[in-house]
C-alpha cells in the first residue's frame, strides 16, 4: 500500500525532469538516470523491509517511552503518597505536641493552685502556732501573776495573822489541821 503511494509521488517529483530536452527515457539524460538510480534505492529499502525495520525500531521506541512514562507516573504517585504520608504524620505529631503543651499548661497550672492551696496551709499553720505561741505565753504570764498575787497575798496574810494571832490560837489551828488531815487520810 505505501509503495502504491509512494511511486506516483516520486513520480510528481521528477516531473520537473520532463522539462529538460530531448528524450526522457534515454540513459544519455542524467535525470533519467538519476531517477532511475532513486527508484532503484527505493527498491532495495522496501526489498530489505528498512521501513518495516525503521517501524519497528520507532515502535519499540515509542514502547519504551511509554514504559518509561508509566514508570514515572507510578513512581509520581507513590511520591504524592509518601507526602500525603508524611503530611499526615506531620499533622498528628503536632496535634500531639499540642496536646503535650496544653497538658503541660494544665499541670503547671494544677502545680501551682497546689502550691498557693499549700503556702496559704502552711501560713495558717504558722499562724495557728503562733496564736498558739501567745495564748500560752498569755497564759503562762497569767499564771505567773496569779501565783505572784497568791504569793502576795499568802505572805500579806501571814503578816497580818501573825499580828493578830497569839501563841494559844497556833497551837489550836495546827492541831484542827492536823485533825482534818487524820480525818481525809483515814
Amino acid at each position: 500500500m505505501r509503495t502504491l503511494i509512494l511511486v506516483p509521488a516520486l513520480l510528481l517529483a521528477a516531473s520537473p525532469a520532463f522539462a529538460a530536452g530531448g528524450p526522457f527515457f534515454s540513459l544519455k539524460n542524467t535525470d533519467f538516470v538519476v531517477l532511475l538510480a532513486f527508484l532503484l534505492f527505493i527498491g532495495v529499502l522496501f526489498y530489505f523491509k528498512v521501513p518495516g525495520m525503521i517501524g519497528g525500531l520507532l515502535d519499540k521506541r515509542a514502547d519504551t517511552i511509554r514504559g518509561e512514562l508509566e514508570e514515572a507516573r507510578a513512581l509520581r504517585e507513590e511520591a504524592q503518597t509518601l507526602l500525603a504520608s508524611y503530611e499526615r504524620k506531620q499533622k498528628e505529631v503536632q496535634e500531639q505536641a499540642d496536646r503535650i503543651i496544653a497538658q503541660a499548661k494544665d499541670e503547671a497550672a494544677t502545680a501551682a493552685e497546689q502550691a498557693k492551696a499549700d503556702l496559704q496551709k502552711s501560713i495558717a499553720r504558722r499562724i495557728a502556732a503562733a496564736e498558739d505561741q501567745i495564748a500560752s505565753a498569755e497564759a503562762a504570764a497569767i499564771k505567773e501573776v496569779r501565783d505572784r498575787a497568791v504569793v502576795i497575798a499568802i505572805g500579806a496574810a501571814r503578816d497580818v495573822i501573825a499580828k493578830q494571832m497569839t501563841a494559844a490560837d497556833g497551837n489550836k489551828l495546827i492541831e484542827d489541821g492536823i485533825d482534818v488531815v487524820d480525818a481525809k487520810l483515814h
